[in-house]
């Protein structure tokens, strides 16, 4: 990926994102490129998929921060009592 093109990802919303990385598997799969369109395709893919994946991470830390008691560090597992 290009560096015009990493810095154009970096400000996509995770709508974008994920709008775009739809669009992506949708001609992936219809098929008719090149090996190499489709290799772009993939590619483009894999770093809108890690945007989706960033946004989602911090999404879920800030869901965590203002939710004391949620996560790894509360005690016990889900339907235990006592």
């Amino acid at each position: 990926m290009s560096d015009d093109t990493a810095a154009e990802s970096a400000g996509l919303s995770y709508e974008q994102a994920r709008d775009e990385l739809v669009e992506v598997v949708r001609r992936l799969e219809a098929g008719g490129t090149t090996l190499e369109d489709s290799l772009a395709l993939w590619e483009r893919g894999e770093e809108l998929a890690r945007i989706c994946e960033r946004w989602l991470e911090g999404a879920r830390a800030r869901l965590e921060a203002v939710q004391p008691g949620t996560g790894s560090e509360a005690g016990g597992t889900a339907g235990e009592e006592g």
